[in-house]
């Protein structure tokens, strides 16, 4: 009967019986869905439908089942349209309480965990929300680690991610609104953002790229980020995936939106800058001067992990006149027993470092890193003594790959690690001269890009003096008394002085 009729159409008819065949041939065939018959009162029948194992059972059988068993013979009748009232009002002691008048509502409580409750004469239910399921706990974040900050993050549960925001945000202007999104994982997804200062069109742009979603499932936040970002194709990513709450609340702060979304730890923020992903949480936490050097330091890192490789290419093989004798003479005796010129050698080491790292993520966390660890280090000396490749290249890998690291986002650091090859064939056939080409059209292709509305680049691309006292460095906080422009266009304010608080 599904198949023919949507059940999002269908009403419930008031016959006890009518509505439980609906439901049946709508959940037929599993046997997790439990199906209560009780009497209600003196004539009435009904039924609770719920899941077996979403179901806080202590707490069904306490508030819902006993009150309804106890009510009493002896009180008038009451019809059949007034017992939902009655029911909700005054037997029911549970806090939250629905009453659906359509069979899709219902079969959604139902999958969603709530006890539905079904009374012969009555033409809506009443839904309990009485969810419960096994969780993981709050723990430290494994990919955002910091030395000063919260030790809290996002777990699978969506309640569980809402209250570690709504703890650092106890303000009625933090809003956050709930959709369903998978035709038939009808995955939760909250939509967080501070009203006053978020800006609107950004946030109906967000609402708007949700909606026109149409997708079966939704398993992840991975889903949700490719389908809504500006340009997929783009090999960078434009939302911010943290599973650190401080951070969520941190970018809410500045005008940014939020996606919370059931069953992943990982919440998205947007919109996003490039220079956004450079920066870590615990820049706000430690003093403004080594917060300034740890982010010039990224930006140096940053640079030796995409263009070093290919600058060693460059110099090796076009340019020796830039390299100092004394290196240039240890350079060419380490390459004098390789076989394979300077761009091959780089390719093989590179594409080793990666399979290497790349097996540390997905191999057991007791042998993951000794692999990688111990692997690096006897693959390098093995084919530095086999002559395969030069000692001077192995240093220049491993120096690259410690530099990706240093890069607080990970989806950032794929980039980086990504271009890096097309960077290596530009220095094997042009040079410096293809590298040049190469930053060229990656810096082209960064300033085109928007994050809902945002240019990538800002506030650098289009350049705003005033916002970059947070970009290229991070000036005290008695100096960052308003909010980034590029993202918060209202209520800029952040800080007021002492004399403006009198």
């Amino acid at each position: 009967m599904s198949g023919t009729i949507p059940i999002e159409n269908e009403a419930l008819t008031g016959s006890l019986q009518q509505d439980i065949r609906t439901l049946k041939g709508i959940l037929d065939r599993s046997a997790d869905i439990q199906f209560r018959y009780l009497e209600i009162g003196s004539r009435l029948h009904g039924v609770l439908v719920f899941v077996d194992g979403l179901t806080n059972q202590d707490l069904v059988n306490t508030h819902v089942v006993k009150p309804l068993i106890e009510m009493s013979s002896g009180e008038p009748e009451v019809p059949p349209e007034d017992m939902a009232a009655i029911l909700k009002n005054r037997v029911l002691s549970v806090g939250q309480i629905t009453t659906p008048q359509r069979v899709g509502e219902l079969v959604d409580d139902i999958l969603s965990g709530s006890t539905v409750l079904l009374v012969d004469g009555m033409k809506q239910a009443v839904s309990v929300s009485a969810v419960q399921w096994d969780k993981r706990s709050v723990e430290e974040p494994t990919t955002e680690a910091v030395i000063r900050g919260a030790r809290d993050g996002f777990t699978e549960s969506l309640t569980t991610n809402t209250v570690l925001i709504r703890k650092r945000l106890q303000t009625p202007q933090l809003k956050m609104e709930s959709m369903k999104i998978g035709r038939l994982s009808r995955t939760q997804v909250i939509l967080a953002y501070l009203d006053g200062i978020a800006e609107p069109a950004v946030i109906e742009e967000i609402r708007s790229r949700l909606k026109r979603i149409d997708i079966d499932g939704i398993l992840e936040s991975g889903y949700i980020e490719e389908l809504i970002e500006d340009n997929h194709r783009s090999i960078f990513p434009q939302i911010l995936n943290t599973e650190r709450p401080d951070r969520v609340a941190a970018c809410l702060l500045e005008g940014k939106a939020a996606l919370l979304i059931n069953n992943t730890p990982f919440a998205l923020v947007m919109p996003m800058t490039f220079l956004g992903f450079l920066q870590a949480t615990e820049d706000y936490y430690q003093r403004y001067l080594f917060s300034t050097c740890l982010r010039w330091l990224r930006y140096f890192f940053g640079f030796c992990a995409l263009t070093l490789p290919s600058i060693y290419i460059a110099l090796t093989t076009f340019h020796q006149e830039m390299i100092p004798l004394s290196l240039l003479l240890s350079i060419a005796s380490a390459r004098d027993t390789v076989p394979f010129p300077a761009v091959v050698e780089a390719l093989l080491m590179e594409v080793t470092f990666e399979g290497l790292r790349e097996a540390g993520v997905r191999l057991p966390k007791t042998v993951g890193q000794a692999v990688s660890i111990v692997g690096a280090l006897v693959i390098g000396q093995a084919a530095v003594q086999a002559g395969i490749v030069g000692a001077p290249l192995v240093i220049i890998v491993s120096f690259t790959g410690i530099s990706s690291f240093v890069l607080p986002s990970y989806n950032q650091a794929i980039s980086i690690r990504l271009l890096r090859f097309p960077l290596m064939f530009l220095a094997s056939t042009l040079g410096l001269y293809g590298i040049l080409l190469g930053i060229l059209a990656i810096l082209i292709h960064l300033a085109r890009l928007r994050s809902f509305g945002v240019p990538f680049m800002a506030p650098i691309a289009p350049v705003h003096l005033g916002a970059l006292k947070d970009t290229l460095v991070r000036s005290p906080w008695s100096e960052m008394k308003t909010r980034p422009p590029e993202t918060a266009k209202r209520n800029l304010t952040r800080m007021r002085n002492s004399d403006e608080r009198r």
